[in-house]
């Protein structure tokens, strides 16, 4: 049992924060409020803000390694256009010096999993920035089956068949349509088993997609890649998340109809250096939270080391976000960006004791964590 007592509460249910004590049991939430008491540990948090822990809706954290190189990158497989039949879980690295500096951090949950050189390149992975075996570090897997739209997959697959925009759409859309045959086949058969298709990995991997269970992860940075990922979701009626969004602030009129898309922007905080991100803005998130879509702000890490989440929240700030929406950037929007928002991105009772306690704002470079708390543990 462990109580955080006195902190200003940001709760990311009521916009304005508030004083109280915070009463974990068995790793998770028991009860909000004044005067609370424990037998266990007690963390006196007078003067400090109390925060859910930060999560990341798109990164690459433990499957790209750190400072080693060529051989310690396991999040693209470059044989192959469509991949879906990977899954993050068998690369990832928990060992990975960029968890622990996550978690120290205060960034508590991160999706992560394959990146862009495919049209579809597998399924992603949630998981806690704490632990030395991924099974028990998940929090839903799969979260999403990750496809790319524009520079990435041409420029991988210029020499294996995929050269252009519309030949990465049409192998996406063929692989859905091959699935639904085969969908169609298995049920046509029945019970019979002499009538079944032939197993098909892929098929088997997009059958959760295609019945709605898990959405489409589109990396998309270009205003043409971003609608077409809206298009391809409309057209088979799949749940589906803009990964980049990068040129949203240009269609930002057009996305105001898509709503029902997430949407992650970002990395910000870097060099254009690619001509799809030559449009780049901070004030992205700021103009597409305005139009009321559902935005997080990530890092890509390790494009962004993962432990500055928080700063570009603050540099969308800057730029002129609402603080508040800000912080539902890092917190309870990418909770809902990958479906595990009943778990996580907000101080509830019955939710996940995952915790960050701050002297000052996350988004002022001079402010301190002064405790991390995961699953009602703390971070060394």
């Amino acid at each position: 049992m462990v109580l955080v007592k006195n902190g200003m509460i940001h709760d990311m249910v009521n916009k304005e924060p508030y004083k109280a004590d915070i009463l974990i049991e068995d790793g998770i939430i028991k009860a909000i409020g004044t005067d609370l008491t424990s037998d266990g540990e007690v963390y006196d948090a007078e003067g400090y803000d109390v925060y859910p822990g930060f999560i990341d809706a798109h990164a690459h954290l433990g499957l790209d390694g750190y400072g080693i190189g060529f051989e310690g990158a396991d999040y693209n497989e470059m044989n192959d256009v469509c991949t879906p039949q990977l899954r993050a879980i068998d690369s990832f690295n928990p060992l990975d010096p960029t968890v622990k500096m996550a978690a120290q951090a205060g960034v508590t949950t991160v999706a992560t999993g394959q990146g862009s050189s495919n049209a579809i390149g597998g399924t992603w992975i949630a998981v806690k920035t704490t632990g030395v075996c991924v099974d028990d570090m998940i929090v839903k897997d799969p979260v999403a089956m990750k496809c790319a739209l524009g520079e990435n997959p041409k420029r991988c697959y210029r020499e294996k068949g995929n050269a252009a925009r519309m030949t990465t759409a049409a192998n996406i859309r063929q692989m859905m349509l091959k699935t639904l045959d085969y969908m169609a086949r298995l049920e046509a058969a029945g019970d019979d088993p002499a009538k079944k298709p032939a197993f098909d990995y892929k098929c088997e991997a997009m059958i959760p997609v295609m019945k709605r269970e898990i959405p489409l992860k589109i990396h998309a940075h270009q205003a043409n890649d971003i609608l077409t990922a809206v298009r391809l979701a409309r057209e088979f009626n799949v749940k589906m998340t803009l990964e980049h969004t990068t040129e949203g602030h240009l269609i930002a009129d057009k996305l105001a109809e898509c709503k029902e898309y997430p949407m992650a922007v970002g990395p910000t905080l870097t060099h254009a250096s690619k001509f799809e991100l030559q449009n780049k803005s901070w004030e992205t998130p700021k103009i597409l939270s305005e139009k009321g879509c559902l935005v997080s702000i990530i890092t890509d890490s390790p494009v962004i080391p993962q432990q500055y989440l928080t700063l570009c929240a603050g540099l969308a700030v800057k730029a002129g976000m609402d603080p508040y929406e800000a912080l539902k950037a890092i917190t309870i929007n990418p909770a809902k960006h990958i479906g595990i928002e009943d778990r996580v991105g907000s101080l509830e009772p019955g939710k996940d004791g995952d915790l960050v306690v701050y002297e000052g704002s996350p988004f002022d470079i001079d402010s301190k964590v002064k405790l991390v708390l995961i699953n009602g543990s703390k971070i060394d």
